[in-house]
């Protein structure tokens, strides 16, 4: 039964795909988008995501590690997460 160990391990299939997008110094700073997937999948992680990025611009130390929490929390729902922060550098 060394299956179910094995099944775990290998890659899911997205779930969905969702952008992160940074509007800029006035509040709100952010907007998830969804771009596919299933819709309660991805309302329920842009709840999530907002309540760690609503009142951070991207410049605050606290967002580094939001973004780390953000980027585990899309992980583990299997979501692929792009991010818009206005910059060539992302």
């Amino acid at each position: 039964m060394a299956t179910s160990q094995e099944e775990l391990e290998q890659p899911q299939p997205p779930q969905g795909h969702v952008r992160i997008v940074y509007l800029g110094p006035l509040s709100p700073h952010w907007e998830v988008q969804g771009v596919f997937g299933d819709r309660g999948v991805i309302d329920e992680f842009r709840q999530r995501a907002l309540a760690r990025l609503q009142l951070l611009p991207p410049h605050d130390p606290q967002f580094r590690r939001n973004r780390e929490r953000v980027a585990r929390d899309a992980e583990r729902e299997a979501l692929i997460l792009d991010w818009d922060l206005g910059t060539e550098e992302d």
